[in-house]
């Protein structure tokens, strides 16, 4: 799927916790990624990415939390060549709107409706950057429920 044989190890990890429902082995295979690529000292794709899936697993929104701005703060020292070499279908761009809404989300349940609203925010200014693909409209999708949780026009 990838050439890159981490990004390969976490669409495994993806694979465990979305198609086969096995949450705890994918934090499992996530976390040994993590200690393997060198933790937040990593490459700034991996470590995106990584977080980015590893916060899916977690069952503390506050540890989900601290996942999504890991991943947030990767991305910001990501180029669209590192995206390409590695294989990723997607500019470094079309990675923000996943991370502001994931974000949002994570506040959204921890009660801070400002941070939430400012995620929400950031990520409708960055959609238009996806395709209308099964991804961007999953995205898209899940901007205008979280909009409707968060009392705002879609």
């Amino acid at each position: 799927m990838y050439p890159d044989p981490t990004m390969a190890r976490i669409g495994e990890g993806v694979e465990l916790h979305h198609q086969r429902g096995q949450r705890e082995a994918a934090r499992e295979l996530f976390a040994r990624i993590w200690d393997d690529i060198g933790g937040e000292r990593g490459d700034p794709l991996h470590v995106c990415v990584l977080a980015h899936s590893m916060a899916d697993v977690q069952d503390d929104v506050r540890e989900e939390l601290t996942w999504d701005l890991r991943a947030l703060a990767a991305a910001d020292r990501i180029t669209d060549e590192r995206v390409a070499e590695a294989g990723v279908p997607l500019s470094v761009a079309g990675l923000y709107p996943s991370l502001h809404l994931n974000l949002a989300e994570c506040y959204r349940k921890l009660g801070d409706l400002g941070s939430a609203r400012e995620h929400l925010r950031r990520a409708r200014e960055e959609i238009g950057v996806l395709a209308d693909d099964d991804y961007g409209r999953l995205i898209r999708g899940g901007l205008e429920r979280l909009a409707e949780q968060l009392g705002e026009a879609p």
